[in-house]
């Protein structure tokens, strides 16, 4: 089944090796939010926007009515005030571990006072401008101090808003996964199997066990795509053996993308809503197709089914909704979610940054400090 068509003007070839039918089990440590993780292109954004409209309309109280010499005002003063936003970014984002140890308040000083420094900073700037006859060092400093509190607040909300989020997702999920007709088809096609295979009786329940204890258990605030991979496999092995023939997988796994993050439970619903609108309702069952790609910094996930049966009744877009939020809440503007119905062809595409190699070596000396702990 192609699915290029559908949301990517680019043909999907497929990578030269696919991921096995029963990957390795590794979960990364649990990860804390950290506060000061600003090094992101929408938290950049809308920190230098503020700080430019707050500064444009404090330059307004000294304007004379004359609308150039306020914008030649707005433009000098961000020669100072531009640098040291970013500076104070950069070096919030390069101490966020550090920081991220310290309780709330003193998090919320921390920035205060990296601010008043900024402050100062952008003070030294428009003073080599000859932007005053006076350098006002202090209220520099006030201001910088103000303005970055504000900003802590922002980045404090931030990281707040994942709770609610990941926890609404987990409930989601977990009702999704126990809704009992479900729970009843698994536990009679293994019975059916007991005697005629019992290997593959044993293995349903495996990967029943292991679809509850990602959804009891705390994940943390994010998966590798890999993992997410493998827990959609489990789903999609245990409706393999409930529909048989009608449900038709096609893997194409590009092993470079695995290593990317996403929010914990979010390809589980995508898989679950093609087999329900998919499969469920054509008695001559649908095929689906799962791929990953990486594509330059960026890692493509695409789930596409066949709606043989056409689109039939609409769901309530609890699911979609979900993962549309959690995503916006990990990756900010950097990462997308989209959906497509072209032709009895359905198609949810995601995609989502790579994380850097310094990254990488750190969750890789984590996860060997992790097993290390267990030995």
């Amino acid at each position: 089944m192609k699915d290029s068509q559908i949301l990517s003007a680019i043909m999907e070839q497929p990578p030269e090796r696919a991921g096995g039918s029963r990957a390795a089990r590794t979960h990364a440590p649990r990860a804390h939010a950290l506060v000061f993780d600003a090094c992101h292109v929408g938290v950049v954004l809308r920190a230098v926007l503020y700080v430019e409209a707050v500064v444009a309309a404090a330059l307004l109280f000294s304007a004379t009515g004359d609308l150039r010499g306020w914008l030649w005002q707005v433009a000098l003063v961000t020669g100072g005030t531009l640098p040291a936003t970013l500076l104070w970014l950069v070096v919030g984002c390069a101490l966020k571990r550090p920081l991220g140890r310290l309780p709330a308040a003193w998090q919320l000083a921390a920035g205060a006072a990296l601010g008043a420094l900024a402050g100062v900073y952008a003070c030294a700037m428009l003073a080599l401008l000859d932007f005053a006859q006076r350098a006002p060092w202090l209220a520099s400093a006030v201001a910088g101090a103000l303005l970055a509190a504000g900003l802590v607040a922002a980045l404090i909300w931030r990281v707040r808003g994942r709770t609610p989020a990941a926890t609404a997702a987990r409930l989601a999920e977990l009702q999704s996964r126990i809704r009992p007709h479900f729970l009843f088809n698994t536990l009679n096609t293994a019975i059916a199997l007991v005697r005629d295979d019992p290997a593959r009786a044993e293995s349903i329940l495996e990967d029943l066990s292991e679809l509850f204890r990602h959804a009891l258990t705390e994940q943390g605030d994010t998966a590798t795509l890999t993992q997410e991979i493998e827990l959609a496999r489990q789903y999609l092995e245990i409706e393999q053996a409930r529909f048989g023939e009608r449900l038709r997988v096609e893997w194409a796994i590009d092993d470079k993308a695995g290593g990317a993050r996403l929010p914990p439970l979010i390809l589980q619903p995508l898989v679950e809503n093609a087999v329900k609108h998919g499969v469920e309702p054509s008695p001559a069952g649908a095929q689906l197709r799962v791929s990953t790609r990486r594509r330059g910094d960026m890692a493509v996930v695409k789930v596409t089914n066949t709606v043989p049966a056409g689109q039939g009744r609409g769901g309530h877009g609890i699911a979609l909704k979900n993962v549309r939020d959690r995503l916006k809440l990990l990756h900010d503007v950097q990462g997308s979610f989209r959906t497509a119905l072209v032709k009895d062809v359905y198609q949810a595409r995601i995609e989502v940054p790579m994380p850097s190699r310094a990254d990488l070596d750190r969750e890789r000396r984590a996860q060997d400090a992790a097993r290390a702990r267990r030995r």
